[in-house]
């Protein structure tokens, strides 16, 4: 602002200001004439009005080629204004904060807004300049003795209008709360270009503050496909407090451990697939160590995600060149979830239940034992994070297998039996997990066949009792939960 007020002097341009800015002009030993001057009318109700005013408004809002309004600008001796700079009052940044509500509510810009809309409307004489963001681009214009074409003054009310949108929208977000009220107004002002979408042939952009969630270290460009498997696996490991590791692919689990070192998390994690593991999505919720490092340093992944890592343990993974290595910040993350849809846009909460082994029900005659309570825990939270239909085994707090996105209940069971021989894992004494209840005994037998004797679904379905009484006559338990966990 400070090289901006004296390029504007040395232009011998007429500056006028409000209290504050008005100050900090003076102290550059810049002229300035205050708005109060101008309207006669001092700064009243507390500092809320200060330039709604004719004489402001219609210096700004005049057409310099319409007769009517030169006649009634020299009629009502209103000046000219061509140049409007307006930094609006934090509203988000005083929301963020915990402020109180009459703070919040005096955080709400009125002059300003009207101040950039106004001159927004009239960029064919008029320079709007919404945001600090733009001071660069103000002083280009300046060093070019103020010529702008119309296609500048164009863009710069595009934005002047995204930012007036985009602070309406947080105040009404706001207002609206928890409220039943029904309106979808979102609006993100950061955006980024990705590589491409899904695929190659398809455009992709992410819009959204991804450095405030993380620090990327190392590695190359983060793709579309990248962020929809950090997701993921950002929101898998946070059902999680004790020392856990997790490897993801294409948003699902395919290998997750829980353990007290962090090196043996990671290879009992890696042993649930290792060849799905190939390329995929790294994440633990404790600091990686240069043991783990040395490990992970073995395999092909595209993103290791940690809240830190030992400077050690960093250099050993920075050693393959495109490996994206990110820290998790300390973030708290949206509670509503959006996703486009045919014409419009689907709105739900964010799955937040987590069934723990005081909410299972038993409705077998055998409950499950202690290490089988921690299993059910364990597998019920991967299967929550695991695409419909899907089916998960563990045992030992270590995922042996699942089957995921199967049109049938019991082939996604099917699919888990068989990776999980495949890798050498034994399912006696294993535990399973449903997304949703069995419709009939079928994956109750199948799974006791294979060892499985402990089981986890959220019950509902009128035949529940058929399931349960195959449980009672093989001496299987299972707990209800209560609550479904389809992901799509």
């Amino acid at each position: 602002m400070e090289e901006i007020c004296s390029r504007l002097h040395e232009l011998d341009v007429k500056i006028i200001s409000t209290g504050g800015t008005k100050s900090f002009i003076e102290q550059l030993d810049v002229p300035v004439t205050a708005v109060e001057e101008l309207t006669s009318y001092p700064s009243i109700l507390g500092g809320r009005v200060k330039t709604l005013h004719p004489k402001i408004f219609g210096g700004i809002l005049s057409r310099r080629n319409e007769a009517l309004d030169i006649e009634q600008m020299n009629q009502y001796n209103i000046p000219e204004i061509d140049l409007v700079v307006v930094d609006l009052y934090p509203f988000e940044e005083t929301v963020a904060s915990g402020a109180d509500h009459q703070d919040i509510i005096e955080k709400i810009d009125i002059g300003g807004i009207s101040l950039i809309r106004a001159a927004a409307k009239n960029y064919q004489d008029v320079v709007i300049i919404s945001s600090q963001d733009q001071y660069a681009d103000l002083l280009e214009i300046l060093e070019n003795e103020g010529e702008t074409t119309i296609e500048i003054r164009k863009g710069l009310a595009m934005k002047a209008f995204e930012i007036s949108s985009h602070y309406d929208t947080a105040i009404f977000n706001y207002f609206k709360g928890d409220s039943d009220y029904k309106v979808f107004k979102q609006s993100v002002s950061q955006a980024k270009i990705l590589r491409y979408g899904e695929n190659p042939h398809q455009q992709g952009i992410f819009y959204g503050n991804f450095d405030q969630i993380f620090e990327q270290l190392h590695g190359k460009e983060i793709s579309y496909n990248n962020l929809l498997d950090i997701e993921a696996a950002v929101y898998l490991i946070d059902e999680f407090s004790e020392t856990t590791f997790a490897i993801l692919k294409h948003n699902n689990a395919c290998g997750i451990a829980s353990r007290e070192k962090l090196v043996d998390a990671y290879k009992d994690a890696l042993a649930g697939d290792p060849v799905s593991a190939f390329g995929g999505i790294l994440i633990t919720n404790v600091t990686i160590d240069n043991e783990t490092a040395m490990e992970i340093n073995e395999l092909f992944c595209e993103v290791v995600i940690a809240p830190a890592y030992d400077a050690e343990a960093l250099s050993v993974l920075e050693s393959k060149k495109n490996r994206i290595i990110l820290i998790r910040k300390e973030c708290e993350l949206p509670r509503k979830q959006f996703r486009t849809l045919l014409n419009g846009v689907l709105e739900q909460d964010r799955d937040l239940s987590m069934e723990n082994r005081d909410q299972m029900k038993t409705a077998t005659k055998l409950a499950p034992s202690d290490r089988e309570y921690t299993d059910l825990e364990f597998a019920n939270k991967v299967v929550k994070h695991t695409k419909s239909n899907t089916i998960v085994l563990a045992k030992n707090k270590q995922l042996m297998a699942s089957g995921v996105g199967q049109t049938s209940r019991v082939d996604a069971l099917r699919q888990a039996i068989d990776k999980a021989r495949n890798f050498g894992f034994d399912l006696t004494g294993g535990v399973m997990a449903s997304d949703a209840f069995f419709p009939f005994p079928d994956c109750v037998e199948i799974a006791d066949e294979a060892g499985i004797k402990a089981v986890v679904q959220p019950g509902g379905s009128i035949r529940d009792k058929d399931s349960i009484e195959y449980c009672d006559k093989h001496k299987m338990s299972m707990v209800l939960t209560g609550v479904r966990h389809f992901k799509h």
